[in-house]
C-alpha cells in the first residue's frame, strides 16, 4: 500500500528509452518528491539520503500502462481484488492500469465508480477505470456518460458483452464524441458462436466443441468502423484476434478514422493449436485463432495498425479453471508476463525494435486514453520501469490471487528489476522477486 514518504532516487548509467521523445541513450535520472527532477550525465546524489540505483546494462523506460485489466472488484474478489491486482501489475513493471467495468454492481453510475476509485487511490500505482456504456451492461439503455466522466471514468466499455443493438451503438458514439470519450468494444456477435472460448476450427472440431467463428469478430468490427465513419466517434477494438479485423483497422486508419486497436500477449504468442496442451488456460474471448492470425497481429503491432498491447488480465479461481473445458470460464492473467512475452516473442523472435514495443505499452495507450503518463521528461511523474531485456527467467508463480496462465513454467526473456511509481520504488526484484 502507498507509503507517504517521498524518496530521493538517482538512477545511474541506465539506457533511457523514451519513445515519446525518441530518446535512446545512456544517462542518469534524478527523482525527487515524486517527479523527475533532472535527466543528464554524471549526476551526483543531492544528499546522503538519496537511494542510488546502478542501472548499468539495464533499460529505463516509462512505467508500463495497461488499459484493459479486470481486478474483479467489487463482486468477484475471490478471483482478484484491487490490491492483489496492483501487486501483479507492479511485478510486471506497470505503473498505470485502467480497470474494466464488468463488475457487480456494474460501473453504470457515478456513485459506484467514485467508491471504487476512492479505494484504488490507496494503492502504489495509478488506477483508473472506465464506466459502462449501458445500464447493468444489459445493452438496452445508455448510461449517463457525462456523470461517469465527471466521476473519473477514462472511457466507456461493456467489455465482456458486445453491444448488439446498432442504433444504440450509434447513439453511444454520438454522445461519447460530444464528451471526447472513447468507447472500448468487445467485438463478438453471438450469431456466429456455437460455444465461446475456442476458435471454430480443427481444435474445436477435435473435441466436438463448436467454437466461435472468426466472423463473430469481423462483422462487428466492420459494423462499428462504419458507425465511426458516420458519427466521427472514437473506438478501441479490444483484444483483436482475427487477421481480417487487423486489415479492417488498417484501412480505417488510412481514412483518418478514430479507430484504435489493442492486442494481448496471448494472441501474439499462442494459437488454437495450444488448446490441447493447456486446456482451459487457452480458453478466452475472443479465442486464440490460427497461425496466420497470430502473424497478422504481429505485423499490425509492428506497423502501428494495432496501437496498444493490453493484457485483458482476467483472473479466475483454480476451481473454476479446473472444470470441464465447456464449463470453465474464459480468460487468463497477464500482467506479470506481458513485458517479457513482448520481449521474447516480438523483439527477440520477430525483430521488433524494443522502442516500438515500449511505445505500444506506454506512450500510445496514454495518448489514446488521455492520460498524462507514458513518457520520461523533467517535471513529469516519476513512473518508470527498469529491466534487463536479455535476462532469462522462469515464470514459476504468480502474486495475483489467481494463477490461471498457460505461461507458468515458461522460460522468458526480459526481467523487471525495479518498478518506480510516483517517485517510489514499489517493486524491487532483489527484495521481492523470490518471495
Amino acid at each position: 500500500m502507498k507509503d507517504q514518504t517521498m524518496e530521493k532516487i538517482l538512477i545511474k548509467n541506465g539506457r533511457v528509452l523514451d519513445p515519446a521523445s525518441k530518446t535512446d541513450r545512456k544517462t542518469d535520472i534524478l527523482i525527487e518528491n515524486g517527479y523527475i527532477k533532472r535527466i543528464g550525465d554524471d549526476i551526483v546524489p543531492t544528499d546522503k539520503n538519496t537511494f542510488v540505483v546502478y542501472a548499468d546494462g539495464l533499460t529505463v523506460a516509462p512505467g508500463l500502462i495497461d488499459v484493459h485489466v479486470h481486478f474483479r472488484d467489487p463482486g468477484f474478489t475471490y478471483k482478484e481484488d484491487i490490491h492483489t491486482g496492483s501487486m501483479a501489475a507492479k511485478r510486471g513493471g506497470f505503473t498505470t492500469v485502467v480497470m474494466m467495468a464488468n463488475t457487480k454492481p456494474a460501473m453504470d453510475n457515478e456513485n459506484v465508480l467514485k467508491e471504487v476509485l476512492g479505494r484504488a487511490a490507496a494503492e502504489d500505482i495509478s488506477i483508473f477505470m472506465v464506466g459502462n456504456v449501458t445500464v447493468r451492461i444489459a445493452g438496452k439503455e445508455l448510461t449517463d456518460f457525462r456523470a461517469l466522466k465527471e466521476a473519473g471514468a477514462k472511457g466507456l466499455s461493456d467489455d465482456g458483452f458486445p453491444i448488439i443493438d446498432k442504433e444504440l451503438m450509434r447513439k453511444a458514439l454520438i454522445r461519447a464524441k460530444e464528451l471526447d470519450m472513447i468507447i472500448s468494444l468487445h467485438e463478438e456477435d453471438p450469431r456466429y458462436i456455437i460455444r465461446s472460448g475456442i476458435n471454430a476450427g480443427p481444435a474445436a472440431d477435435a473435441i466436438d466443441y463448436g467454437g466461435a467463428d472468426r466472423r463473430a469478430e469481423i462483422e462487428m468490427v466492420k459494423r462499428d468502423i462504419g458507425l465511426v465513419r458516420e458519427t466521427g466517434g472514437a473506438i478501441d477494438i479490444q483484444h483483436i484476434s482475427a487477421g481480417e479485423s487487423v486489415e479492417l483497422v488498417r484501412e480505417a486508419k488510412k481514412e483518418g478514422l478514430k479507430v484504435y486497436a489493442e492486442a494481448t500477449p496471448h494472441h501474439f504468442t499462442l494459437t488454437e493449436d495450444d488448446v490441447e496442451r493447456f486446456g482451459s488456460n487457452c480458453k478466452m474471448n475472443p479465442p486464440l485463432r490460427e497461425e496466420r492470425d497470430r502473424l497478422a497481429i504481429i505485423e499490425g503491432l509492428k506497423d502501428g495498425t494495432i496501437d496498444m498491447i493490453a493484457t485483458d488480465h482476467a483472473p479466475h479461481s483454480a476451481e473454476e479453471k479446473s472444470r470441464d473445458l465447456k464449463d470453465a470460464p474464459s480468460g487468463i492473467i497477464g500482467l506479470e508476463t506481458s513485458l517479457a512475452l513482448g520481449i521474447t516473442e516480438l523483439v527477440h523472435n520477430e525483430d521488433m525494435p524494443l522502442s516500438t514495443l515500449i511505445e505500444r505499452m506506454t506512450h500510445s495507450p496514454a495518448r489514446i486514453y488521455g492520460l498524462d503518463k507514458g513518457y520520461i521528461a523533467e517535471g513529469a511523474d516519476a513512473d518508470l520501469v527498469i529491466f534487463d531485456e536479455n535476462e532469462e527467467w522462469i515464470y514459476d508463480k504468480s502474486v495475483s490471487r489467481s494463477s490461471n496462465s498457460p505461461f507458468l513454467g515458461w522460460k522468458l526473456r526480459g526481467r523487471v528489476h525495479y518498478t518506480i511509481a510516483q517517485g517510489r520504488i514499489v517493486y524491487d526484484y532483489e527484495k521481492e522477486g523470490n518471495r
